[in-house]
């Protein structure tokens, strides 16, 4: 079958079997492996991307028809001419990864929750993160970097 899907602003027409999972074509069709698959079961997060500017959804579990027509954001697609994007910067300034494995998909579930609610509290941050899995970091330290990442695109409300 044939699929329609924007990907960080680029247009991918690819014919794909029926079974394709989304994060298997954004990986092998788009050529963007930033979209990691942890577990094919929904349950690590890993694969979180972010549809139509501010649904986070699990690419390991997601059909590539089901994206078929729809606008897909990829942690490839976050950082504009050069430049971090505000979350991946506070993720390094507060050293918010460590082994990066599941930093993609904390990044695009922290960019959908940040499109909602533009200040979250701690609380909030960790209950919209509790279906991402981090092996190394005790979460302490991710919290931070959604923290300062909320400030940093408060002060300045162009940023993507």
């Amino acid at each position: 079958m044939k699929v329609s899907i924007k990907v960080n602003g680029v247009q991918y027409e690819k014919d794909v079997e029926p079974r394709t999972l989304l994060a298997y074509f954004l990986r092998e069709d788009c050529g963007l492996t930033g979209t990691h698959v942890g577990c094919d079961t929904s349950s690590c997060g890993c694969c979180v991307v972010v549809m139509d500017g501010d649904r986070a959804v699990k690419a390991c579990t997601m059909f590539a028809a089901q994206a078929d027509g729809h606008e897909i954001l990829t942690v490839e697609g976050l950082a504009q001419g050069g430049a971090l994007h505000p979350l991946q910067q506070a993720f390094w300034d507060q050293h918010g990864l460590q082994c990066g494995y599941c930093t993609p998909g904390m990044l695009m579930t922290s960019y959908a929750l940040l499109k909602h609610k533009p200040n979250p509290s701690d609380g909030e941050i960790r209950e919209e993160l509790a279906g991402n899995l981090c092996r190394c970091t005790g979460y302490n330290n991710i919290v931070k970097a959604v923290r300062q990442a909320a400030e940093t695109l408060q002060a300045a409300p162009a940023t993507k």
